[in-house]
Formats: C-alpha cells, sequence, structure tokens
C-alpha cells in the first residue's frame, strides 16, 4: 500500500497545493490564464507529440482499443442522459450537461500526469488515442445536442463548421496528427528541438494539476461504473497489453473535466451543478482512483477479464 500511497500522494499533494495558494493569495480565477495557455498549447501538445513521434507506427493503429474505449464512454453519457431526460420530462439541454459531468473525464490535465507516473511512458500512446477520440465525441455532441434543445440558435451549416473547427484547431489533437505522422514518416526532431520539447513535456503534468487545484448517483458513474464498463468492454473485445487496458481504466476512472463546467457557463444550463460535479469527483477520486491503482499494482485486478 505505501507504493500506491507514494505514487498517488505527490499528485493529488500538487492540486491541493494549487488549492491552497489560491486560497492564500486570494487571486481572481482570471489570473490563471496564462498558466492554462501554457499547458494546452504548448507543454501537453510538446508531451504528446514527443511521445507519440516515438511511437512504432502501428502502434497507434489500433482501432478496437480505440472502440472499446469510448464506446464505454459513450454508454455512460447515454445511460445518464436517457434517465435525466425521463426524469426531467424531456429538458435536453440540463440531460446533455449532466451526461457530459458523466462522461466526460479530465483525461486532459489529469491523465496524462497520473497515467505516466503509474505506467511509464508506454502509457502515453493509449492516453493520447483516447484523449483525441473521446474529446472529439464529446465536441461533436455537446454542440449537437444543444442546437436539439432549442436553445442554440445557429444554421445546421454553421453547427457542422463550429464543431469541425473545435475538434481541428484543439492544439491536443494537432499535436496527437502531428506526432503520429511523424511515427508513421519516422521523423525524429534535430537534437535541440528534441531537448527543448523535453524541457516543456517536463512542465506539462505538474503544471496541469497545480491549475487544477484552482478550479475544482453522478459520482458513481463517473468514479466507478464508467471504469468498470471500460474494462469489461476491453477485455471483451480483444487482447490488449496490460499497460493499454489499465491506461485506459484509468483515465475512465477520473473525475468530471472542467471543460463541463465550460460548456455549461456557454450555454447558461446547470452551471452550479457542473461546478458542484467537478469539485465532489475530484475530491472522491482520491479514494477511488488510489483504490484502482492499489488494485493494479498489487495485481489484484487482472489485465484481462476474459483471458
Amino acid at each position: 500500500m505505501s507504493d500506491v500511497i507514494g505514487l498517488v500522494l505527490p499528485f493529488f499533494g500538487l492540486i491541493f497545493v494549487g488549492f491552497l495558494v489560491a486560497r492564500i493569495t486570494r487571486q481572481p480565477l482570471e489570473a490563471l490564464g496564462w498558466m492554462n495557455t501554457f499547458i494546452v498549447y504548448v507543454a501537453l501538445p510538446a508531451l504528446f507529440f514527443q511521445l507519440l513521434a516515438k511511437t512504432p507506427f502501428e502502434d497507434l493503429t489500433e482501432w478496437r482499443f480505440i472502440f472499446g474505449s469510448v464506446v464505454s464512454t459513450f454508454m455512460i453519457f447515454s445511460l445518464m442522459f436517457m434517465g435525466s431526460v425521463l426524469t426531467s420530462r424531456g429538458e435536453i439541454a440540463q440531460s446533455t450537461i449532466k451526461a457530459l459531468a458523466a462522461a466526460y473525464g479530465n483525461i486532459g490535465y489529469m491523465g496524462p500526469g497520473l497515467a505516466l507516473l503509474a505506467f511509464g511512458e508506454e502509457a502515453a500512446v493509449p492516453v493520447a488515442l483516447i484523449f483525441c477520440f473521446e474529446n472529439i465525441m464529446h465536441f461533436a455532441i455537446a454542440p449537437m445536442m444543444m442546437a436539439l434543445s432549442g436553445d442554440e440558435k445557429t444554421t445546421p451549416l454553421r453547427l457542422a463548421l463550429g464543431v469541425v473547427r473545435k475538434i481541428v484547431l484543439h492544439p491536443f489533437i494537432i499535436a496527437t496528427a502531428l506526432g503520429v505522422g511523424a511515427a508513421y514518416i519516422g521523423f525524429r526532431p534535430p537534437v535541440p528541438v528534441e531537448r527543448f520539447l523535453e524541457y516543456l513535456s517536463r512542465a506539462a503534468a505538474p503544471c496541469a494539476l497545480f491549475a487544477m487545484g484552482v478550479t475544482l448517483a453522478l459520482a458513481a458513474l463517473k468514479l466507478i461504473l464508467h471504469p468498470l464498463l471500460c474494462y469489461v468492454v476491453l477485455s471483451w473485445i480483444g487482447n490488449f497489453s496490460e499497460t493499454w487496458v489499465f491506461s485506459a481504466v484509468l483515465l475512465a476512472a477520473l473525475p468530471t473535466a472542467t471543460n463541463v463546467f465550460v460548456i455549461a457557463q456557454q450555454y447558461g444550463v446547470w452551471v452550479q451543478r457542473a461546478s458542484a460535479s467537478v469539485l465532489i469527483t475530484t475530491c472522491l477520486s482520491v479514494v477511488t482512483v488510489t483504490g484502482l491503482l492499489y488494485l493494479i499494482r498489487h495485481n489484484i485486478l487482472a489485465p484481462d477479464l476474459f483471458p
């Protein structure tokens, strides 16, 4: 147990330090702007590109793995959405935010840092693939469902262009595509560029965790059912490496992403509860993620449910 605590204590400690510093200095949320810009547009894209470019190209085209992880996330989204629509008598906009809170994990900020700490650099590939394809799904679903609710006044063409723009221009997805392209052609950056990317990528996890600490029936779906479903689906559809399976399960177990709160604010729907969902699932994940890592590190959880 001490090795697991040694792994997660520094990780969640950085989140707590970020939270504590924000309360002591009483900085407004807007003061995080430059740090968030650095994380999203520089540090994490550098990390994704650097690790993907070194990966054999055949490892980047494991479509069964991508399908299994994305489908399990979509099933959680659908379960929460349908339950909410039934209980709210057809409230689509609110149900969409609830479903995102249940399915959209913090795979951007927390995912890379924790997976690399737990499983090493081999986890970078499944993490990047999951991030890329799950975000494509979320970026497409949110505006489409808001348009169906009638709250979003836009033409179908403008809606489609907006979805494509969010997907194509997201820095993480651009970095993933460039990394896959570099792996395909066997390109390696010159040594000075490689060193520069390494410096930037080392800052990604600590900065992201620090920033997260400032902005901290649904929690059970997100923290327990989502990783369990992901584990069952991946075990069922194929024989993947232990690192790939456990990386996907770990990402599924992460708390609600702060992006859900941003989307709720954008559409003016379920804003306060979206914020509470992020806070509550982040706090509870200290226990649930630690427990999951304990099961993995002590070989209690088999890498394949159906060997």
